[in-house]
């Protein structure tokens, strides 16, 4: 083994915890800020959209995204479902479920993790590489986690929203 092999040995467990405790301070208690979540939402919307744009010609490929995004759609209406909203003199804050954020997001990370030890591995191979987005795994995986964010974001905007109608309802008219 060289030197570089045995140092991604070493950093791998470090990245990995490093990123499961960012995203563990992402899924707590949050306040609820209406342009993060449009921007949530156009991020997460782009992220299926640009990859699909490109995989119009190959119909298996785009399928396994279209699947994956519907996988994400569907945690995503269940992760609305075990959100704790709450409305406070201090703002709106929201708790997503954190067991299921981590999960999704982690999966999508070990893909991409994945696919970096391949493309290092490879790295002296004359094996060509396959497209990132060739990959059924890989496809299902920016799916769901492109799904599931941008269904949060919807979701919580609607709540905003609903809220703002509920309010403006109950204001004394003049």
């Amino acid at each position: 083994m060289d030197l570089t092999t045995i140092a991604l040995l070493v950093l791998a467990p470090l990245l990995i915890w490093r990123i499961y405790s960012r995203l563990k301070l992402a899924m707590a208690r949050q306040r609820s800020i209406m342009q993060k979540h449009w921007t949530g939402l156009g991020l997460f919307t782009a992220m299926a959209l640009v990859p699909a744009t490109e995989l119009l010609g190959k119909p298996m490929s785009l399928l396994w995204l279209a699947l994956g995004v519907a996988a994400g759609i569907g945690y995503g209406i269940w992760g609305l479902r075990l959100t704790r909203y709450e409305t406070t003199g201090e703002g709106y804050f929201f708790t997503p479920n954190a067991r299921l954020g981590i999960f999704i997001a982690m999966l999508f990370i070990a893909r991409l993790l994945y696919v970096g030890v391949d493309l290092y591995a490879n790295q002296n191979s004359a094996t060509p590489r396959m497209a990132f987005t060739d990959s059924p795994f890989t496809m299902l995986g920016l799916g769901v986690v492109a799904g599931y964010f941008a269904t949060m974001s919807a979701g919580l905007l609607r709540w905003r929203r609903a809220l703002k109608k509920a309010e403006d309802a109950a204001a004394p008219k003049q």
